[in-house]
């Protein structure tokens, strides 16, 4: 039988989502049926719904849902109903980076979480009987949240206290664990060392703040944008720099005095690279996490020793790593 769902639907590229009535099957042996309370809105979100990804459309978005088990299959052993739960991208939970539990970095990455299909192919999400529209496609990230109710896994449904705000919780599932977990997991920042963030949307804040409570030297916000530039000190900043205004590598030098351990780039802007790189100290990190068009030829001017990678998902362990 299957469970009659209301859903925002991306039918085509740019137009505005359309809410409309879906049909969800019931969860399988290894899935779990979540009444979504609240989602946040990631720029991945954003930038299928622009065809910058190759997503198929139509299709339900949404992956940084929150919300209460409905329902599981017989298979689920570590949720039950009425569980409070947070939800996160989907892996395959049996290839070789996930027996090693670095899942982020799954072989079946992009199927599971872009292909708007289980990993076998099937999609639970339907029309309802009769429509002549195109089928539409879920199990974005493995939940499709902009929805009332989402199929998810146990491998990627989080169960969390009872008492906590839901709504407040959703955004963890990917744009808060991803900027924290570039600082705590990737870089493994320790105290006394100094981050530059580069762009401080969701999840450079979310760096910044990590960056804070393992009390960092200098936490240096950079963006254009003033107003994120005064949240950015407010939750931790020590130093702020508008492009705009300052070369950006020389500031970074001037404010560290021998460059920064680690610079965190989150614009995907391609003229970032080369600030971050004249802004570098010797043995350290540039991280990014949506990767412009950088070039060979910038990277052949990485200082001794520095590290290039690209971070999925805040870096559970393992990462995708040029060393020079």
């Amino acid at each position: 039988m299957s469970i009659k769902i209301s859903a925002a639907v991306a039918e085509a590229k740019g137009e505005p989502f359309q809410i409309q009535d879906l049909e969800l099957d019931e969860p399988r042996a290894d899935e779990v049926l979540v009444r979504i309370v609240a989602c946040g809105v990631c720029q991945t979100d954003a930038h299928v719904w622009h065809q910058r990804l190759p997503t198929a459309l139509p299709i339900v978005l949404g992956h940084e849902g929150s919300g209460i088990v409905e329902r599981v299959g017989v298979a689920v052993t570590s949720l039950k109903p009425g569980d409070h739960v947070v939800l996160s991208y989907q892996a395959c939970g049996h290839c070789q980076p996930c027996l090693k539990a670095h899942y982020p970095y799954c072989d079946h990455q992009a199927e599971v979480n872009f292909s708007g299909a289980r990993l076998d192919g099937t999609i639970g999400v339907h029309r309802p009987a009769g429509s002549q529209a195109p089928a539409v496609r879920g199990h974005f990230f493995g939940q499709s949240s902009f929805a009332t109710y989402a199929l998810t896994t146990e491998r990627n449904t989080v169960k969390v206290p009872v008492d906590m705000p839901l709504e407040l919780l959703a955004p963890l599932g990917c744009g808060l664990q991803t900027g924290a977990g570039a600082v705590l997991n990737t870089f493994k920042m320790t105290a006394g060392e100094t981050l530059a963030v580069f762009g401080v949307g969701a999840v450079g804040l979310a760096a910044i703040m990590a960056a804070n409570a393992i009390a960092a030297r200098a936490i240096i916000a950079v963006d254009v944008n003033e107003a994120r530039l005064t949240l950015a000190r407010e939750l931790g900043a020590t130093h702020t720099i508008n492009p705009m205004e300052q070369d950006v590598g020389e500031a970074l030098r001037a404010i560290t005095g021998r460059g920064v351990n680690y610079v965190f780039e989150t614009s995907g802007r391609s003229e970032m690279l080369a600030h971050a790189l004249k802004g570098l100290a010797t043995l350290g990190q540039i991280g990014f996490v949506a990767p412009g068009p950088h070039g060979v030829v910038e990277l052949l001017k990485l200082s001794p020793g520095a590290l290039v990678r690209f971070i999925i998902q805040g870096d559970a362990g393992a990462c995708q790593e040029i060393c020079v």
